[in-house]
């Protein structure tokens, strides 16, 4: 079954103190690239989420958007009274060294807009270990959904790569059918060449020769290796769509031996007829080729 790089999913999940939501979006990648985007400090969960989206997904870059909200707690309001003290002691060592009158009151209201005296709400009574098994649950939901639409994709590529196989493989039958007449007109029209030219000089020619030269032509020219290699290709490619797991490596890696015996074909078979069909195998192996590069 093929399965498509891109794709979207998200999920969320709310509770009388925590709120969160995932999206994911995934685009194609040679390698398997996750990215987290959330705020301090559950960006620490990026390997987390990587470890969790590789059971799944193989190949492509997935994007993950995650959004925590936490409601406030009592114990989330706290003042770090060591931090408190340390800067209180500080700032009166500092006025009596310059001799400056100092209140209390105006010491303190100092000293509590200094860094790590009232630290952000909720960070401090934050648990990353607790919150990630609610996460991993969202994220599972999520990557269902992403797979889910992942799936549907890969099946309308997977049509569309059969029916693009049966283009070439029409193409082929007719190069096929094509290919033992190549020599047999080039043949004719060498003796007829021949003919004209013993009339006009006359000259007297060997019969044997000729035959040597078209033996020789219809060995360069002759495809039918090529011809049942691509065909063997074509086989493997229609299995390799339906084996139960995706297969994007192998798909292109096969289209690209394709490529190869279409390009040999062409360059052997000397006969324009073949050549057009060559042309639109060719075409038809580029349209593969896109898709292929979108399949994991």
């Amino acid at each position: 079954m093929l399965l498509s790089m891109t794709g979207y999913g998200e999920a969320s999940f709310q509770s009388d103190d925590l709120s969160i939501a995932i999206e994911l979006r995934s685009v194609n990648n040679r390698y398997l690239k996750v990215s987290l985007r959330t705020l301090e400090p559950y960006h620490l969960l990026e390997p987390e989420f990587e470890k969790a989206i590789r059971k799944s997904v193989k190949r492509g870059t997935v994007q993950v958007g995650l959004r925590c909200q936490r409601r406030s707690a009592p114990a989330d309001y706290q003042i770090n009274a060591l931090a408190l003290r340390s800067y209180l002691d500080q700032l009166r060592h500092v006025a009596a060294d310059m001799n400056l009158p100092v209140q209390d009151s105006g010491l303190l209201g100092a000293a509590l807009a200094l860094p790590g005296v009232t630290p952000e709400p909720g960070i401090a009574s934050l648990n990353l270990e607790d919150d990630w098994s609610k996460i991993e649950r969202v994220l599972n939901s999520a990557l269902d959904r992403l797979q889910a639409m992942r799936r549907e994709e890969g099946r309308a590529m997977a049509d569309e790569l059969l029916g693009y196989r049966d283009t070439i493989s029409g193409h082929l039958d007719k190069i096929r059918r094509r290919a033992p007449e190549v020599a047999e007109t080039f043949r004719d029209r060498l003796f007829e060449r021949v003919r004209m030219l013993l009339q006009e000089k006359d000259v007297k020619l060997d019969r044997s020769d000729l035959i040597k030269e078209v033996s020789i032509f219809a060995e360069r020219s002759d495809i039918a290796e090529e011809i049942v290699r691509l065909a063997s290709h074509l086989d493997q490619f229609h299995d390799f769509l339906n084996e139960p797991e995706s297969t994007g490596r192998k798909l292109e890696f096969l289209t690209q031996e394709m490529f190869r015996e279409a390009n040999t074909i062409g360059s052997k078979a000397s006969d324009v007829e073949i050549s057009r069909h060559v042309v639109e195998i060719k075409g038809t192996l580029e349209k593969i080729r896109e898709l292929v590069q979108n399949v994991e």
